[in-house]
């Protein structure tokens, strides 16, 4: 039959994807694998036949005849005369020799009609096997077998059997004896039982010896690190250790040790791989060591960093190796250490190779169950964040948790999220960057010149410096672009992540760090986004299912966005003021005390940045409704609010009107509408500063008074410096009560008041002990007189 196979057109070609190709390869030479494979069997086993054939005699043909079965099933043997040798011709003896050299001639069953090699495998019989196995002298004694139960493997069944120990009859009686009786001492001989406390002694030696042999071999490393390198590979053995005992402690300080040891020893560059053509050429014996040197660190760190990633795994499946040696409980403890050398490499070798495989291994962890794991991953990103000038290892983080908010379908914590915050991406930090990273050379000064250069010298120096300046700034500006770049693509990802969440998954618990985020970068987003981004925000607060923190970041997102590009924009911010003018009762002394925070940063966005757009009615109203919240918070909530105030009255003209309690207008105040312009503000007074002027806090009753007096610059009303230089958002963070202590703390009792009292108390306590001795022994003294009289009575009736 002809085959039909078609060949496949380059199309196809083109349409069928790399990974099937490779897979069809990969098939490909797997079948020729197995045939080589298959092949190589046949010949062996024809090689054993040959072999087996070999080691027997050759029978004659005629001596070579089956036994004949009969109908009662007994086996006749026909018994006939050999045909001797000499009787054959030569030709027909060298046919039979020749014939002899094939396996298939001596294994054939030569009085059946059936080819060579019929008979599969599978029909064959465990005798027929045995039958086929070579036989020997017997020089030794037969022993007895005990016969155990078969194995049965691919095979076949393998028969089991075991020698039967026999005492050596031919020897003397007295030898015989002495052997039993050696015999039985060895084995009743019991084994050393070790007290608790010998276990003990016994586990600090060894560990005590392995500590010694890891300060050996890091110190030597240490110290030599082109010489010492293959100690590398010595101490990262280590962690295998297979003794019980001291496996757990090895482990984790081998991780410890090698993680310490490769901050100190590797480059301050990333390490390439060398090219073929690089590898031919011949380089002097010093670039030579070197090339040895990087290739073995590189391969030695790629091993370890495999070793940390295994024990993470073995934890996480929670699976027990083959070995056996540590237990599962123990695995925790390893995971862990190997968590905190991740996190320590990923800050510290930013630049290094195998860098983002860390990124992809660390950022997952992030969303761990286990709280100390997930804190240890949270911490380490935070400080590459933090500590990261150029960018590249901020790109390659943000990349990754994207990707996994996005494959968890957004089912992640919100601290993944909130690392967001701590990145560098500021105009500022751009400056100051570009400042620290270009490269600072020291000129001679003109008195240095004048000193140690000739005339013609110092005018070829000015040209060489002015030259050197130039290439600076070149190189300084080129860096400075480069970031750029790298913080444009980094902020694109983080957007493209808030933006998904805000449209897929609104009631996510990840909207917060979202609305936080977008609150912190909202001045570097582009104009194009504004109208859909406001018109987002406004939806979702005017929908009510968000919790006041939550309204109060969409209020904060939406004025950084109108502070900053947004001026250009014609959109009337009412509706969010109104807003959060609503919000601000939903702030007690309570657990929302530390959202004031979030207050104060709106308010000052949305006034002291935008006072030319705020209406004088709209200020009276804040102003008024602030100082009644005032009443209702902690101490640094209550100074906090009190700054904000203080700036009320010192940027909008006629604020005083306040402090005066005759009405200024027609209405009535009605402070349970939600309207500013509408509330009426104008015919109040705030009397909640006399309130707080009797406050239990100092700072507060400073700041009351200070209103009450029309916020004065200057006079005996004014605030001291350290008050009126400070924002209100300092003031709140300084003046915090986290460790439930008062702020500032209360001056103690004098040492001479507290022994007056304690005087007293001692004088009181004398005095009545006497009163209560005299009472005590004036009633006996009158019950002891009545009960004389009364036996006088009685012996005189």
């Amino acid at each position: 039959r002809k085959n039909t196979k078609r060949v496949p057109s380059f199309r196809k070609l083109l349409r069928t994807s790399q990974i099937k190709l490779d897979n069809k390869l990969k098939n490909k030479q797997y079948k020729q694998k197995s045939a080589a494979k298959k092949y190589r069997k046949e010949q062996k086993k024809l090689r054993e036949a040959v072999r087996d054939a070999i080691s027997r005699k050759p029978f004659p043909l005629e001596e070579s005849k089956k036994k004949q079965v009969g109908k009662s099933g007994k086996c006749e043997e026909e018994e006939d005369d050999a045909l001797p040798l000499d009787m054959m011709d030569e030709d027909d003896l060298k046919l039979i020799e020749d014939l002899a050299q094939k396996a298939s001639f001596l294994t054939r069953d030569l009085s059946s009609n059936e080819p060579v090699h019929v008979k599969k495998r599978k029909h064959e019989s465990v005798i027929e096997k045995y039958e086929k196995v070579p036989r020997r002298m017997q020089t030794e004694p037969e022993k007895e077998l005990i016969h155990l139960l078969p194995i049965k493997d691919k095979s076949g069944i393998i028969p089991q059997a075991v020698e039967k120990p026999v005492l050596n009859v031919a020897h003397d009686e007295e030898e015989g004896t002495e052997d039993v009786e050696e015999g039985e001492d060895f084995v009743e001989e019991p084994l050393p039982v070790l007290t608790p406390e010998e276990m003990a002694a016994q586990r600090r030696q060894k560990l005590q010896e392995r500590k010694m042999h890891i300060a050996a071999l890091a110190s030597a490393i240490l110290s030599e690190p082109d010489n010492n390198i293959k100690k590398l590979k010595e101490l990262r053995a280590m962690l295998m250790e297979q003794d019980p005992n001291v496996a757990v402690i090895v482990r984790k300080l081998v991780m410890v040790s090698l993680m310490e040891v490769f901050k100190d020893i590797v480059p301050s560059y990333k390490i390439r791989p060398l090219t073929e053509a690089e590898k031919a050429t011949k380089v002097k014996k010093e670039t030579q060591k070197l090339r040895e040197f990087e290739e073995g660190l590189v391969s030695q760190y790629k091993f370890y960093l495999e070793n940390l990633e295994q024990t993470i795994k073995d934890w996480k499946q929670r699976k027990l190796k083959k070995s056996n040696v540590i237990s599962l409980k123990a695995y925790k403890g390893l995971a862990e250490v190997a968590v905190k050398c991740l996190c320590e490499l990923l800050v510290a070798l930013p630049h290094f190779n195998f860098h983002n495989n860390i990124i992809v291994l660390i950022v997952p962890l992030m969303n761990d169950p286990s709280k100390m794991i997930a804190e240890l991953c949270f911490e380490a990103v935070k400080k590459l964040f933090k500590q990261d000038k150029l960018g590249y290892a901020s790109l390659g983080v943000v990349k990754v948790i994207s990707g996994l908010v996005r494959g968890r379908n957004y089912d992640v914590r919100p601290e993944v999220l909130k690392v967001f915050l701590h990145l560098r991406i500021k105009e500022v930090e751009l400056q100051k960057d570009s400042e620290d990273i270009a490269p600072k050379k020291k000129f001679m000064t003109y008195k240095e010149k004048r000193k140690n250069l000739s005339r013609m010298q110092r005018k070829w120096k000015k040209a060489e410096e002015k030259l050197e300046r130039e290439l600076l700034e070149a190189e300084a500006s080129e860096s400075k672009e480069k970031k750029l770049k790298l913080h444009t693509e980094t902020l694109n990802i983080v957007f493209v992540t808030y933006f998904r969440i805000l449209k897929k998954a609104q009631k996510s618990p990840l909207l917060p760090a979202v609305l936080e985020g977008l609150a912190k970068f909202a001045h570097l987003i582009n104009v194009e986004f504004f109208d859909d981004l406001l018109i987002v925000l406004h939806s979702l607060i005017a929908s009510g299912g968000l919790s006041y923190r939550e309204t109060l970041h969409c209020i904060l997102s939406a004025f950084h966005i109108l502070s900053g590009q947004g001026d250009v924009l014609n959109i009337d911010p009412m509706k969010f003021y109104t807003h959060l003018y609503k919000t601000l009762f939903s702030l007690h002394a309570g657990g929302t005390n530390e959202d004031i925070g979030i207050v104060l940063q709106c308010l000052d966005v949305m006034f002291a940045k935008r006072r030319k757009q705020v209406s004088q009615q709209r200020a009276l109203a804040f102003l008024k409704r602030l100082s009644t919240l005032a009443l209702h918070v902690l101490p640094n909530s209550s100074v906090g609010i009190l700054a904000t105030n203080r700036v009320f009255m010192q940027m909008f003209p006629k604020m005083d009107l306040l402090l005066d309690n005759e009405s200024q207008g027609s209405g009535v105040y009605l402070p349970e509408l939600d309207e500013p312009e509408h509330c009426n503000a104008q015919n109040t007074a705030l009397w909640e500063l006399h309130l707080l002027q009797r406050h239990y806090h100092p700072t507060v009753q400073k700041f009351a008074a200070h209103l009450i007096a029309g916020a004065p610059t200057e006079g005996s009303g004014a605030l001291s410096l350290d008050f009126s230089q400070r924002s209100a958002t300092e003031l709140f963070e300084a003046y915090c009560m986290k460790g439930m202590t008062f702020n500032p703390p209360v001056a103690s009792v004098t040492p001479r008041r507290k022994d007056t009292f304690l005087q007293m108390d001692s004088f009181v306590d004398e005095e009545l002990n006497k009163q209560l001795q005299q009472h005590i022994s004036e009633t006996v003294v009158h019950k002891s007189l009545d009960f004389a009289k009364h036996l006088k009575e009685t012996s005189l009736s």
